[in-house]
């Protein structure tokens, strides 16, 4: 999931966000930003995981 966020946050957009509107096309600069710190901080919390579980 991490790895989706900070790759390609528009796909991401497509399969959480696209749905709630009928205007949304594509994801906002702001909107890409989050998604892509979200994504690290997915990742940085899932390899901290695997080393100290």
């Amino acid at each position: 999931m991490g790895l989706l966020m900070v790759i390609s946050p528009s796909i991401f957009f497509q399969i959480t966000e696209s749905w709630k509107s009928d205007n949304a096309n594509e994801p906002s600069k702001l909107f890409k930003i989050s998604t892509r710190v979200g994504g690290c901080f997915f990742i940085i919390i899932g390899i901290a995981c695997l080393i100290f579980l």
